[in-house]
């Protein structure tokens, strides 16, 4: 049997930054020539959620961040079981999430333990690749399977683009995090205060890669999307995963000042009651290709999301990005968007949502450039994942 690349990627969150991150990771494979898969999670998410309520159990009283977390899980447990309106909406979302992942998704054979996916690791896999997202956050790094510790030592392990979500870690994570991190031959990662924790924590050398989303073209992306616009023109595309009500403030300003209505994808992660009664359209049936489809044909953008901006890029729109925290927290998510700027030579872009308008319309991006500084960062990224699989042997590079 020829042996493939298994994949360990959150293809299964109902998020649409980490579905098209997870696809991206497989197409790249495919691309590169690769015979690959993604390993299902089906038998082993018991097994992992289990890791997470021990070390939840643990850590929860003593932890602002799980505390936020925990709030967010329960709000939307809350909506799961609920009776509104709003939860019949979500299950549209839910199913349009579903009919994605089954249409795009090249999965493994179910697995009933990490041990058994590890006993079949060695005559399976040639390699297997971990990436994108925040798949080294605490909890997961206690749940212990994105660390590729399943892995037998002599079969390649590869972190493409992976990211801690925080810019530090507790100490009793940080030692686990020391043992995984050096079992791994070939280590990238998306953010740069990433590269500064996995460099104090392994002592090693470690690229700063591009998200897999960014590795491929605008024109490229057009592949999973349908030709016509999924929402007719004149519009204001409203993409707010945090609660901060003068960013949706914002847009209605910019409404006012462009003649464009707004439509939003509301109460993403939990509900959030500013997301109530400021968009003009509200949709909830929209799955990860309609999400690119919404990004494409939008006038503006408002967004506090990294990969709704990583798009919005691609397709050369006029966004305003926003921070979704606006307090220097733990559990921020800032620095991915601080990095993705950094990377494509994007001034200016993060807004608070009290500025005026207009000036923020007269500030410009020069897609040139940007356009430069990415197919460099794109080429550099796509040679260091083909360095990382053809090659068995631990690297560092400078």
């Amino acid at each position: 049997m020829k042996k493939k690349v298994g994949i360990v990627s959150c293809y299964f969150q109902e998020n649409y930054g980490s579905m098209l991150q997870a696809y991206a990771t497989q197409k790249i494979l495919d691309d590169l020539g690769y015979d690959n898969e993604t390993i299902a999670i089906d038998g082993l998410n018991r097994e992992i959620k289990k890791a997470k309520i021990r070390y939840f159990t643990k850590a929860a009283l003593s932890s602002d961040i799980l505390r936020y977390k925990f709030g967010k899980a329960w709000n939307k447990v809350k909506l799961r079981m609920g009776k509104s309106d709003y939860v019949n909406q979500f299950r549209l979302r839910h199913k349009s999430f579903q009919q994605f992942k089954n249409q795009w998704f090249r999965l493994s054979q179910p697995y009933p333990s990490k041990q058994a996916l590890s006993d079949a690791c060695e005559q399976r896999y040639s390699a297997v690749l971990v990436g994108s997202d925040q798949l080294w956050l605490p909890a997961n790094i206690a749940a212990d399977y994105y660390t590729l510790n399943f892995v037998p030592d002599n079969v390649n392990k590869i972190a493409y683009s992976t990211s801690f979500g925080q810019s530090t870690l507790p100490k009793d994570i940080s030692k686990k995090a020391a043992v995984f991190l050096k079992r791994i031959n070939h280590l990238s990662v998306r953010e740069e205060t990433g590269q500064v924790l996995a460099e104090q924590i392994s002592g090693r050398k470690i690229p700063v890669v591009c998200d897999p989303t960014l590795l491929f073209t605008a024109e490229q992306w057009l592949q999973l999307q349908k030709k016509e616009p999924f929402a007719s023109k004149g519009y204001i595309f409203c993409y707010f995963l945090g609660n901060n009500p003068e960013q949706r403030e914002f847009a209605v300003r910019l409404k006012e000042a462009t003649g464009c209505r707004i439509i939003a994808l509301p109460h993403l992660v939990e509900y959030v009651q500013c997301d109530k009664n400021y968009a003009d359209e509200t949709l909830y049936a929209v799955d990860a290709a309609d999400f690119l489809n919404l990004i494409r044909h939008a006038d503006y953008i408002c967004t506090d999301s990294f990969h709704c901006s990583v798009f919005s890029i691609l397709y050369q729109k006029t966004f305003f990005a926003f921070r979704r925290y606006t307090k220097k927290t733990k559990f921020s998510t800032n620095s991915r968007l601080d990095t993705l700027f950094h990377l494509t030579g994007i001034h200016n872009r993060i807004f608070s949502g009290n500025e005026d308008i207009q000036t923020c319309l007269e500030q410009k991006i020069d897609y040139t450039h940007t356009e430069e500084k990415l197919a460099e960062l794109r080429q550099r990224s796509i040679q260091y994942l083909k360095d990382s699989l053809e090659n068995n042997t631990s690297t560092d590079l400078n």
